[in-house]
């Protein structure tokens, strides 16, 4: 397909997305990007995605989430160090790489995966000392200034994609095909191939995506605005 056949499928999925969601409340809310976290009558409604709801506490991650405000990479790396051991991580979408950053600190091989180039910010909160870290001008992340391919998902044991745009299905037939787990934050579905039935939120037609291809999904959630439902999905052999 050509850049500009495939422009032009995109414009056609997206308006064909905004056309749908006007006449759905639910839907409108998984395309407005990052416009907050899921309701927790939503969740109730995803025999998956209650889970969440049972692990943090009704009511519980809305008094948290004023406190924690946007530090959402610090605590995926978090969740992340008390659920799965150190391994080869691709961050798709990582943007500045500060992700990536805190996981190679902390024992694991991550590259960022990004079509733009950016260095690493200057500084970051670290969050169990409550203070600023400072990271030094020649400190860097291994980086491919590319958009991701499948191909890529051989080269690593995790994939992890957190509000990045237009990939997640691609991610997932991509850790499926290679057997790789993945991490999940879906945000919008712009440039996504597929889009949910009328009144389905996105992040339950990601789940269902990611079942029919054989992933047992576990949901959870992190005290931070936005979307803060993560998907996540360990290797399938």
């Amino acid at each position: 397909m050509s850049k500009r056949s495939q422009r032009n499928r995109d414009q056609q999925l997206y308006e064909s997305v905004v056309s749908v969601a006007t006449t759905s409340s639910a839907l409108h809310e998984a395309v407005s990007h990052e416009s907050g976290p899921i309701s927790d009558a939503v969740l109730l409604q995803s025999k998956d995605l209650s889970r969440v709801l049972a692990a943090t506490g009704q009511g519980q991650g809305r008094r948290e989430l004023v406190k924690m405000k946007k530090f959402r990479f610090q605590l995926l790396h978090q969740w992340m160090q008390g659920q799965i051991a150190p391994c080869r991580i691709a961050d798709i979408g990582g943007g500045k790489g500060l992700l990536a950053h805190l996981l190679n600190q902390s024992g694991w091989q991550a590259t960022v995966i990004d079509p733009v180039s950016q260095g690493l910010p200057t500084k970051y909160k670290d969050l169990q000392s409550d203070r600023q870290v400072q990271i030094a001008e020649t400190e860097t992340v291994n980086r491919r200034d590319s958009c991701f391919e499948p191909e890529m998902a051989q080269d690593y044991e995790l994939l992890v994609a957190m509000h990045a745009h237009g990939c997640n299905i691609q991610l997932i037939d991509a850790a499926a095909r290679y057997g790789r787990g993945f991490i999940l934050l879906p945000c919008c579905i712009i440039n996504e191939p597929i889009y949910p039935q009328d009144g389905m939120h996105w992040l339950q037609c990601v789940a269902d995506y990611a079942k029919s291809k054989g992933f047992a999904i576990e949901p959870f959630r992190l005290n931070f605005k936005g979307q803060n439902i993560g998907l996540y999905a360990r290797t399938r052999e």
